[in-house]
């Protein structure tokens, strides 16, 4: 409602002046768009030759059988022992005399031998090959392409 007064609000010497206010609103969200494109995928598994050649490391034991024939006292037992790459498992018997003792009897030597060898083959591996179709229930034209991994 206008006021009489020339210096009121809303007035211009006695003209009415009108201020439009305006409010922008934002409101953000999802919703499922149908675009009437379709998508289709073909995947496949395949195999391919790859060679190898690497070189794998093996033990070999070289077992021999030493004649010691020692007789020992029963505290001088001898125990098993490493000498260098050598393992020697002492193999002892008791026998009786007038007193009982130990004869060892031999000594088995134990080395290891490491040695490689150059191992040649070919092993298969698999990849899978995927093909994208996509396509239009429209006039458009179908397209394609392929994923490989």
């Amino acid at each position: 409602m206008p006021s009489d007064h020339p210096d009121a609000p809303g007035t211009l010497g006695g003209d009415t002046v009108s201020v439009a206010l305006h409010r922008e609103e934002l409101r953000v969200g999802t919703r499922v768009v149908d675009t009437g494109r379709g998508v289709r995928l073909h995947k496949s598994v395949s195999e391919h030759p790859h060679p190898i050649d690497e070189t794998l490391l093996y033990d070999e034991l070289d077992v021999r059988h030493v004649i010691i024939d020692k007789i020992v006292p029963l505290s001088q037992a001898p125990c098993t022992r490493q000498e260098g790459d050598t393992l020697i498992v002492p193999v002892v018997e008791e026998v009786l005399v007038t007193e009982r003792r130990l004869r060892i009897k031999e000594e088995v030597h134990i080395t290891r031998i490491q040695r490689s060898r150059t191992q040649s083959g070919t092993v298969m591996l698999r990849a899978e090959d995927v093909l994208v179709e996509r396509f239009d229930e429209g006039p458009h034209k179908e397209a394609s392409s392929t994923i490989r991994r």
